[in-house]
C-alpha cells in the first residue's frame, strides 16, 4: 500500500471514530451509529468492522485483500441526549454520499455541527417547565397545580444543571433535582393550600424520566446488542431509583403520606 493510501485510511478511520463517539455521547442507539458510520465509509474501498461498547467505539478498516490497514478506538467521558447532533450527523452522512464529499469536507462540516451553540439556558428552563405544567394538565391538574408544577420543574432542573456543572455523580444530580422539585411542590401542600397534592407532586419530577436510555436499551436488545442494552437499561433503572429516592426524601421531610 502506498503512503497516500495509508494516510487516507488513517484520516477516514479517525473521522469515522469521531462520528461514532459523538453519536454515542449524544444518546444514539448502536444500530444508528453503525449505519451512519458505514454510510460515510461507502465511498471508500475499505471494509469496516465496528464494535460498540457502552462507553467506547472501536473500528478496523480492511483493504480489498482483507488486510487490516487501520485500527483504533475512542472513548467517551459522559453521555447525554443531544438530538441536534444526532440529526445533524445523520443529514451529513446522506449529503456526503449524495454529493460525494471528500474526507476533509466531511470533517469540516462535522466540526461545524459540533461547534453549534446549545439553546440558551433560560429558554430550556422555561420550556421544560411548560412541559411539566402540560403533564400536570394531562393528569387532571388545574391551574394552581400547573403553576406549582411549572415552578417545581424549573427549580429542579436548575439545581440539576448546577450539579452537572460542578461534576457531581450523574445519579446524585438526578436525586438532587428530584428532591428540590418535590420539596418545592410539597411546600405548598404543607402550607395548607387547598390543592390536589398528587397532581403537582407526581408530575414535578417527570422531566427527569430517562426516556431515551430506556428506548435505546429496548432497541439495542432487539438488535442483538445485548451488553449495551443491559447497561443502558440498568443505567435507566438507576436514574429511576434516584428519582424515587428524591421523592421519598421530600415526603419524609414534610411527613406526607
Amino acid at each position: 500500500m502506498s503512503q497516500e493510501q495509508n494516510n487516507e485510511a488513517k484520516e477516514l478511520g479517525s473521522l469515522l471514530l469521531d462520528v461514532g463517539v459523538y453519536l454515542l455521547s449524544s444518546g444514539a442507539s448502536c444500530s444508528r451509529i453503525r449505519i451512519t458510520m458505514r454510510r460515510l465509509a461507502t465511498s471508500s474501498d475499505y471494509t469496516t468492522h465496528i464494535s460498540i461498547a457502552p462507553k467506547s467505539v472501536s473500528l478496523t478498516l480492511n483493504d480489498e485483500d482483507d488486510n487490516a490497514i487501520f485500527s483504533g478506538m475512542r472513548t467517551i467521558l459522559a453521555q447525554g441526549v443531544n438530538f441536534k447532533t444526532i440529526s445533524g450527523i445523520s443529514r451529513l452522512s446522506w449529503e456526503a454520499v449524495e454529493k460525494g464529499f471528500s474526507i476533509q469536507q466531511v470533517r469540516d462540516e462535522l466540526n461545524r455541527l459540533i461547534a453549534l451553540p446549545h439553546y440558551p439556558r433560560l429558554i430550556v428552563l422555561i420550556f421544560v417547565g411548560l412541559a411539566g405544567a402540560g403533564f400536570c394538565f394531562g393528569f387532571g391538574g388545574k391551574a394552581p397545580e400547573m403553576i406549582i408544577t411549572f415552578g417545581a420543574t424549573v427549580c429542579g432542573l436548575f439545581v440539576r444543571q448546577e450539579a452537572v456543572k460542578h461534576k457531581f455523580n450523574p445519579y446524585i444530580c438526578v436525586f438532587m433535582g428530584s428532591l428540590v422539585a418535590s420539596l418545592f411542590a410539597g411546600a405548598f401542600v404543607k402550607a395548607g393550600l387547598d390543592i390536589n397534592f398528587e397532581h403537582a407532586f407526581a408530575t414535578s419530577v417527570l422531566f427527569l424520566i430517562p426516556g431515551v436510555p430506556l428506548i435505546n436499551a429496548f432497541t439495542d436488545l432487539i438488535d442483538g446488542n445485548i451488553l449495551n442494552g443491559l447497561v443502558r437499561g440498568i443505567n435507566a433503572l438507576m436514574f429511576a431509583l434516584a428519582i424515587a429516592l428524591g421523592l421519598l426524601a421530600a415526603m419524609l421531610i414534610y411527613n406526607l403520606k
